[in-house]
């Protein structure tokens, strides 16, 4: 038996305030590719649910850009480290190089595929120009006096390329090997955000915080003149060029995106993300890409919350919003084809399990790290409880995919959620407490500390870090003690999950063991043999005939279990950077989410 990965539901871009985002498209216009975390994606536009997700930086990345030809990308990370990768195959490092002592911020590689100029915000350099397959330098970046945010390279010969900084100037160099020209002072007086050949090379145009778009002789770099002044009311964080030079395309914080006539100086079409009037940051639009190789004319910028927005010149909303999470997934849980997951920054998404893509939970959602998810047993209503350490306890309706009611404080720091015979039980440190329809029911206080929490029926187990798993019985709405320990651990409980029948019990540790238990009239251990994990396990879930137990570590790993031959173990190592946060079955196949932020999708063959 193996996992075999079929399905990566990717993880949104990273965005930062008052900071561009970078696009980038592959020649065919097929694929996009941006940086998230500590991955770089690329993302099928037509189909958003399959993506390539590229692992190998060990810091945050800030930039991916596809090479002309379409075989290799070049993407760079806050260590100032620059990484070039195979694009087609299964994304094997060509080269990996150090350019700057700080944070990449642009790249951009020439026509011909072999030179790339990275830049950023440097020590000693902001930039450094370098041949992609060995790394040899191939030319300076010079003539800037602060970070250099932005650069372009002219696909024709004389090579030619564009710098924009935050001392608000430009400077353009002759190449290759790529030496200081010009330095272009007096366009914009606050920072370069921006800047983009044409891709006949006749042009280039700069953007930037001051809201000006200005455009230059691509061969000569004299400034030409200035468009669309007063048109943005707010900075200009991305720019793109159509195929046919003819157009352009910008992004602003002021939530619009808007395709520009060079040669009539005006905006021909405008988007506004958000409410006419209503000012909205997360609305900002901080990126934008025309993807090369389309006959649809489709444009795809990215707002600050790191929504993708497909743009079509004959609508004036965007046609599709592709969502994702940004920061490190921190729970999840599934109800029917619903797979719902929950950020450290509060967000909260149902994945429809079939299709791959996600929908945001409308309503009042959490403010920060989601802790749980549980699932209620009403199928005709479905309902999804969550717990977060803004220390509310909130539902959701599933077909609805909105937050009910009014959230109910909990007065304490959540350890773990589970719902059983129409209550919701939710753990403390020092206690279980009890709530139906929103409102406290009841709480039974332990001389333990309660780590996690399962329910089946009337039957409640609570993990205590004292490496005990505690046995309590539901009666009505008040828990009675009923004395049963399940003692085989050797370090503190970290994960609980019955089986959907109730009658096996998954028993995660700190040390990254893992044990079952049956119930059947009494306790009995069935295995203690599931111990490949090295780190503490996070997740634990049953498949439906409760055969396969799948668990999710620390480690990175996913692995699945068999009761029948507990020896046995198949393994997705490195699953998710950073660590594993949740695992579900859902049609035979295992979800599993994590430190990455995305979501994966394994059969189990054999």
């Amino acid at each position: 038996m193996s996992l075999v990965s079929k399905a990566i539901w990717a993880a949104s871009p990273t965005t930062t305030r008052g900071q561009p985002t970078p696009l980038s498209s592959d020649p065919k216009g097929e694929r996009i590719a941006y940086a998230s975390n500590k991955s770089i994606f690329l993302r099928s536009i037509d189909d958003p649910s399959l993506s390539k997700q590229y692992t190998q930086h060990t810091a945050q990345t800030t930039v991916a850009r596809f090479s002309p030809s379409g075989f290799y990308v070049a993407s760079g990370d806050a260590s100032g480290t620059v990484r070039v990768w195979d694009a087609v195959g299964e994304g094997a490092t060509k080269g990996e190089y150090h350019i700057i002592a700080g944070r990449i911020n642009d790249l951009a590689w020439d026509g011909d595929s072999q030179r790339i100029i990275a830049v950023g915000d440097g020590k000693e350099r902001f930039g450094h120009c370098i041949t992609a397959d060995s790394g040899n330098s191939v030319g300076e970046i010079s003539g800037h006096s602060s970070q250099i945010n932005t650069v372009s390279i002219r696909q024709q010969r004389p090579l030619r390329a564009a710098t924009g900084s935050d001392d608000t100037s430009l400077v353009f160099y002759h190449g290759a090997p790529f030496k200081f020209n010009t330095s272009l002072r007096g366009q914009h007086n606050r920072f370069v955000f921006g800047t983009a050949f044409a891709p006949d090379g006749s042009v280039f145009a700069s953007v930037g915080a001051d809201k000006k778009i200005w455009l230059y002789d691509g061969r000569t770099g004299e400034a030409k003149g200035q468009i669309g002044e007063g048109v943005h009311t707010g900075s200009i964080f991305g720019i793109s060029w159509n195929k046919d030079s003819k157009r352009f395309v910008t992004a602003s914080a002021d939530q619009t995106v808007r395709i520009w006539d060079p040669e009539a100086g005006k905006a021909i079409q405008t988007w506004r993300m958000g409410d006419e009037g209503t000012p909205s940051i997360p609305d900002q639009q901080v990126g934008v890409v025309w993807p090369t190789g389309r006959s649809d004319g489709l444009v795809i910028s990215v707002d600050l919350e790191g929504n993708l927005n497909y743009l079509v010149e004959e609508n004036d909303k965007p046609t599709r919003v592709v969502r994702g999470h940004q920061k490190n997934i921190t729970a999840a849980g599934v109800s029917g084809s619903t797979f719902f997951t929950g950020s450290y920054e509060g967000r909260v998404l149902g994945w429809d399990t079939l299709a791959g893509v996600a929908e945001k939970i409308d309503g009042d959602s959490h403010t920060n790290y989601v802790a749980g998810f549980t699932a209620s047993e009403n199928k005709t209503e479905p309902e999804v409880f969550s717990v977060g350490w803004d220390d509310t306890l909130r539902s959701v309706s599933v077909p609805n995919k909105i937050f009910t009611g009014a959230a109910s404080s909990l007065n304490f720091q959540p350890k773990g959620i589970a719902t059983t015979s129409g209550l919701v039980l939710v753990v403390s440190s020092d206690a279980i407490a009890i709530y139906k329809d929103g409102s406290k029911e009841g709480s039974l206080s332990v001389k333990y500390a309660p780590t996690s929490i399962a329910a089946s029926g009337s039957v409640v187990a609570v993990g205590g870090d004292d490496k005990l798993v505690h046995i309590y019985t539901l009666s009505g709405t008040a828990l009675e003690e009923t004395g049963i320990e399940l003692r085989r651990a050797t370090s503190p409980i970290s994960a609980l999950s019955f089986s959907a029948g109730g009658d096996k019990l998954a028993v995660g540790a700190t040390n990254g063991k893992i044990y079952a238990f049956e119930n059947a009239g009494e306790w009995k251990l069935i295995t203690d043999r599931w111990s490949a994990h090295t780190a503490r396990i996070t997740c634990l879930a049953w498949d439906d005939r409760a055969e396969l137990a799948a668990s999710g570590s620390l480690d990175t790993n996913v692995m699945v279990w068999s009761v029948s031959d507990p020896g046995k173990r198949i393994k997705a190592l490195n699953a998710h950077k950073d660590g594993v946060s949740g695992v579900a079955w859902q049609a035979g196949r295992v979800l599993s989410t994590g430190g990455d932020a995305s979501v994966k999708v394994w059969d189990v063959e054999g």
